[in-house]
């Protein structure tokens, strides 16, 4: 595998967890993947292509979509980016809850794409509808290993460098399937993605965020412990192992 989109394939789809939300909630590899080909060919009507760039805020289910379906694109994705995007002028799509999509500032001809309620602002688009109308499928892929994943407006990983360093951290930590991999580190770095996010698929681990409206509530389960067996942070966590950013290697 030398893209990201390899993790995402139709042979890969199956009952098993894939993604726990904040709330507990479940998503197998079956339902990631078809949403995220569903993603990909409706951000497509938003101009998101290869070389473009596409803002994703938040760290919920939705905006993970976003970011693979920005993946199957051969798009960017930058998390959480800047309120004032103007002078970006490979930003195309901004990807954000209906509730913070007005109040950042885009380069002309940059579309906006929330998800949660539906949008009052004309030009609009909403994820959420989008993805319930949208083919379950996608065309077959040849993404040159090159090709820029991730950036934080700083530095850009591509492909390639991501899955060698999820490969690294997969390795370090003796990821295996089923292992709970909680995510406690904010996606707007890509270390962040890769251990968190990249890592785990490649496993056959599972998915666990917890940023966002109920982090604080779903920090650790009634026992005491963690959510899982390994965290991705560069702070102390309740889980029995962690994955320091630091030691990602980007």
């Amino acid at each position: 595998m030398e893209t990201v989109d390899g993790l995402l394939t139709r042979d890969r789809r199956d009952d098993r967890t894939a993604l726990v939300d904040a709330t507990g909630r479940e998503f197998d590899v079956h339902w990631l993947c078809t949403t995220s080909w569903k993603a990909g060919n409706f951000l497509r009507h938003s101009g998101v292509r290869e070389g473009v760039t596409v803002g994703v805020v938040g760290s919920g289910p939705l905006a993970l979509l976003a970011f693979f379906g920005t993946t199957l694109l051969e798009g960017t994705t930058r998390f959480d980016p800047p309120t004032d995007l103007t002078d970006d002028a490979d930003f195309r799509t901004l990807v954000a809850p209906t509730e913070d999509i007005g109040s950042y500032e885009l380069p002309p001809g940059a579309q906006r794409v929330c998800y949660g309620d539906d949008p009052d602002e004309p030009g609009v688009h909403h994820f959420d509808a989008g993805l319930w109308s949208e083919n379950p499928s996608f065309p077959p892929l040849s993404i040159d290993p090159e090709t820029a994943l991730l950036t934080d407006g700083n530095r850009w990983v591509t492909h390639e460098e991501a899955l060698e360093a999820a490969r690294e951290v997969v390795d370090a930590h003796g990821l295996e399937t089923g292992d709970r991999v909680v995510v406690r580190a904010s996606l707007s770095d890509p270390r962040a993605v890769v251990a968190g996010v990249i890592a785990p698929l490649l496993a056959e681990s599972v998915i666990v965020l917890t940023e966002g409206e109920h982090a604080d509530e779903d920090v650790v389960t009634e026992d005491g412990d963690g959510r899982g067996e390994i965290a991705v942070s560069s702070e102390p966590v309740p889980e029995p192992d962690r994955i320091d950013l630091n030691a990602v290697d980007l």
